[in-house]
Order: C-alpha cells, then sequence, then structure tokens
C-alpha cells in the first residue's frame, strides 16, 4: 500500500473532536450554561488501539477553547502516523481544514474520519474531501483495529468490511457494516487520557446535582424509527453492557477519579427493564453512594421500577417529548400520545425523579396552533427543566430524504446543530419561529415554582452559581443589544427581503 514505507516504527495516534458552530449567532451567551462532556466515542476507540499497542492522545477542541488552527499546530509538532476525527455534519468544514493544515506539515500522517455523518454520507464525504484519507461507516472500535492492521501489513484493504477509501481516483465502499454486537469485549473508555478530568467535562447546567460527572453508554442501538433521528451508526439492534459491566465502570469512575454523577447517554436506557433492575439491585447492595441521569420513552416507564431506580440513586430522566400536539407526535412516527406522555411524567414525579422535558420547534406540519398546544401542554405537566432544539432535518433522517429526495445535499452543513433554524414550515418565517423559541422557554422559566425550584437547587448545588450569572449577564446584553439594532429583541439577525 501507498502508506506502508512512511509508517515505519511509529505507533502515535490523535484522536480529535473538531471545533465547532455549537451555538447559533446571537445566542453565544448559552455557551456557559451548555453540555462540555468529552466524547465517548472517542474515548472507547483510543482504549481500543491502546490495547493493539498503540499510543493515544486526544484532542477536545472546544473544551480545549482551540481554533482549527491550534488544534493542526498540536498534530502537526507530534507528526503522528494516524489522525482519527469525529464526523458530526456541523462539525464537516472545521473537520476538513484541520484535516488539511496537517497534510501540509505533516505529508505522511494518515487521516481516518468517522462518526455519524459518515454513517449516513459516508461515501459523499470521502468524494468531496480529499483531505479524508479513509472512512470507518458505523461502529468504529473492531473496524478501526482491522484497518489499521491492514494498513501496516500492506493487505488489501478491500478485505476490511465497512470502511470507504479512495483508489485510484474512485470512492470505493466495501460491504457490511461496523456493528459491535458484544459490548462487554470492548475495553473501559480511557479517562485517563482526557486532561483534567473530570474538573474540565461538565454537562449542561442544573443537568446535575453535584460534580464531578461522567458519561456512560450502556447500551447502543434503538429500535424505533422517528423520522427526524439518524440511527444510522448504532442501529436499530439494542445491545446492552451487561449490569455488572456497568457497575463496574460507575465504580472504575468514582473511585479512581472522585465521580459523583453519572449521566447514561443511551437513546433508550430502559429497553431491558430487567438489566436496569439488576444494575439498581448492585448499586443499592454495594452501598455506591452516586447519582444518575438517563433517558427514556414514555411507554418504557411504569411505577415499580422508578421506585427502584430512584433508590439505586436516579436523580433525573429525560423524556423525549417533542410537542403537544397529538397530530405533530404521528407525523413524527412517535408511536406515543399526550396521554401516555403526561402519565409517565406522573408517575417520575410521584417517584421523586425529575423529568427533563425535550422538545422541538419546527417540524414540518407546525403552525401557531401546535406552538399553542406545547405551550399548554409545557404549563401543566410536573416538569421544572426542558430543553427546546430549533427542528433540523439531519442526514440519515427519514425527514431529511422526505423533505429534499435525497441524501447527499451538502448546504447548511455547518449549521446543523439544533441551535439553527436551517428550514422553516410553510406559513412560519425563521423570524417568527425565534420568536416563538423565545418565548416558550421564557414563559416555562418565568413560573414563579420554577424559580423557587432553582433557588432550592443552587443553596443545596452552589458549583451551578457562577455559570448562571455569567449566562444571565450575556442574555440581559444580547436583549439590550437587540432592541438598539432594532431587531425588537430578536437574537438573530432578521433575514432581509430580497430585491
Amino acid at each position: 500500500m501507498k502508506h506502508q514505507q512512511t509508517l515505519g516504527n511509529s505507533r502515535e495516534f490523535i484522536f480529535i473532536n473538531p471545533p465547532y458552530e455549537r451555538i447559533a449567532p446571537g445566542y453565544e451567551f448559552v455557551k456557559h450554561i451548555t453540555n462540555q462532556a468529552a466524547s465517548l466515542g472517542l474515548l472507547h476507540l483510543a482504549a481500543e488501539v491502546r490495547e493493539q499497542g498503540y499510543q493515544p492522545a486526544i484532542i477536545e477542541s472546544d473544551i480545549l477553547n482551540l481554533t482549527v488552527a491550534q488544534v493542526a499546530e498540536r498534530v502537526i509538532e507530534k507528526k503522528p502516523a494516524y489522525v482519527g476525527i469525529t464526523l458530526f455534519t456541523v462539525g464537516v468544514w472545521s473537520a476538513a481544514e484541520i484535516a488539511r493544515k496537517i497534510k501540509q506539515g505533516s505529508p505522511s500522517t494518515i487521516i481516518i474520519v468517522g462518526g455519524p455523518h459518515i454513517s449516513s454520507m459516508g461515501q459523499e464525504t470521502i468524494r468531496r474531501f480529499k483531505e479524508f484519507d479513509y472512512a470507518v461507516n458505523g461502529e468504529g472500535e473492531k473496524i478501526l483495529v482491522e484497518l489499521l492492521t491492514a494498513l501496516a501489513a500492506g493487505t488489501d484493504l478491500m478485505q476490511v468490511p465497512g470502511i470507504i477509501f479512495r483508489k485510484n481516483s474512485f470512492v470505493h465502499a466495501t460491504p457490511g457494516k461496523a456493528i459491535n454486537r458484544v459490548l462487554d469485549e470492548l475495553p473501559m473508555p480511557a479517562w485517563d487520557l482526557l486532561p483534567d478530568f473530570p474538573q474540565a467535562y461538565k454537562p449542561a447546567i442544573f443537568d446535575f446535582p453535584r460534580g464531578p460527572v461522567a458519561s456512560i453508554a450502556a447500551s447502543r442501538g434503538c429500535p424505533f424509527h422517528c423520522k427526524f433521528c439518524d440511527t444510522s451508526t448504532f442501529g436499530d439492534r439494542v445491545r446492552n453492557y451487561s449490569p455488572v459491566k456497568v457497575f463496574e465502570m460507575m465504580q472504575h469512575l468514582h473511585d479512581t477519579y472522585g465521580v459523583r454523577h453519572i449521566m447514561f447517554v443511551d437513546d433508550l436506557f430502559l429497553a431491558n427493564k430487567v438489566r436496569v433492575t439488576a444494575l439498581c439491585n448492585m448499586i443499592l447492595e454495594s452501598g455506591l453512594k452516586m447519582t444518575w441521569s438517563c433517558s427514556a420513552r414514555v411507554d418504557t416507564v411504569k411505577p415499580g421500577v422508578l421506585g427502584l431506580m430512584k433508590k439505586a440513586g436516579c436523580w433525573e430522566i429525560s423524556f423525549g417529548l417533542e410537542t403537544g400536539s397529538n397530530l405533530l407526535l404521528k407525523k413524527m412516527d412517535k408511536a406515543a400520545d399526550l396521554e401516555k406522555s403526561e402519565q409517565a411524567i406522573n408517575w417520575t414525579a410521584e417517584a421523586g425523579i425529575r423529568t427533563k422535558g425535550l422538545f422541538m420547534l419546527g417540524f414540518p406540519g407546525e403552525d401557531k396552533e401546535t406552538i399553542k398546544q406545547t405551550k399548554e401542554f409545557i404549563r401543566r405537566i410536573p416538569m421544572t427543566i426542558m430543553n427546546l432544539t430549533k427542528f433540523t432535518p439531519y442526514p440519515g433522517s427519514p425527514i431529511y430524504r422526505e423533505l429534499y429526495g435525497t441524501n447527499i445535499r451538502a448546504d447548511h452543513w455547518e449549521k446543523m446543530n439544533g441551535m439553527n433554524f436551517v428550514w422553516s414550515p410553510e406559513g412560519l418565517s425563521v423570524e417568527e419561529l425565534d420568536r416563538q423559541y423565545q418565548e416558550i422557554l421564557v414563559a416555562f422559566y418565568n413560573r414563579p415554582k420554577i424559580g423557587l425550584h432553582y433557588i432550592k437547587l443552587t443553596f443545596m448545588y452552589p458549583n451551578h452559581v457562577a455559570r448562571f450569572l455569567r449566562f444571565a449577564l450575556g442574555y440581559l446584553y444580547a436583549k439590550s443589544k437587540s432592541f438598539l439594532s432594532g431587531y425588537k429583541g430578536l437574537l438573530i439577525k432578521p433575514t432581509r427581503p430580497s430585491a
């Protein structure tokens, strides 16, 4: 192979989470309260290659406040044999720029990409960005090692499943997709490679009681097919770590790093109640003092398991509620309705577990009536924290194909972070959606009982105060600037009509 002679004996491998626009223009103040967790995928990949004798390092660009140029400089200084970049759609352009600079300063470094964007638009991405040498399609741990072995030995890459590469000006995609069937076979994530872990890696404000905090994925995959969701990386078959392995990771984080709260980032933590029950019993029997959060669908919770979860330290459950309109829920293929949602949230509140509602504004079919229904729904449910995203048609999702009739449309990739309206339904302008976005959040958090909840939370867990004050001052400054500029409080710059 062409790279065989340039590798020498170097076993150094640098993994990069590139910088990208996490916050929409006008909402820069939100950075003070948003999630700053490490990339769990890179931690898994680094652990896997280390077991094979490689020397991995991880660069978390945004958490370290590094620019594209600074990331490239760090890599060029080391001149590693390999660089691995995780690609979300929003970060493709910055990743390509990093790769371009690395190729200029360290031509022999091989650049491998993977992640959700590759799983949904892999061939198009490799065809468009010549800076990327190889791509791994799907879960990367085992396939990455196979690729590295083939590159080092100079063997036929067509025998490595689930990869994409260029050869003789053509893009080749090998059959198969990288899926790890038995998660317990994977090594523990390489938390030790993160500088200043866990103190520098904080979730969103008020999304945990006290730190330090770490993330675990106790399972992979989701069997449901909501239209807005891209499941191309982990697939629709749920695979679980054994309860013993999950407990082992929790114990390790607690004893080694002093972690006091775990965020389970599974798509569907409660997909298997038997495993959840076993894990809860292990926690209770061991006396492990940790709190934890997870995600669930409203049709997967019952009072019995909720009560056990609370005893075992469950502090918060995030539910994908999306909207207050049953009509929109059907259009989303959510397989849930408002009655089920209210029942699940009431059961969760009765168990003493906090509900976090995940909502979306601007899905196709959204109008003033559905927005009104969402506002009413939010007011009547026992919920004290919510996350409202701006509908984004992600490549690989059914709604993307429905709207655009293709998987390879390239516009707005750099804005696909859930914080920009890159599409608006008929009858609603982007400006109107942004105004409604602000109104929903302000109306929710302005209620006295919500304010009292956060005052109480602040006294119990004062580690959130400084971040909240920076956010509040930033919001007031942005609103004042908007009014002074004649934008009437809009935090995005109004679109000028074309001549």
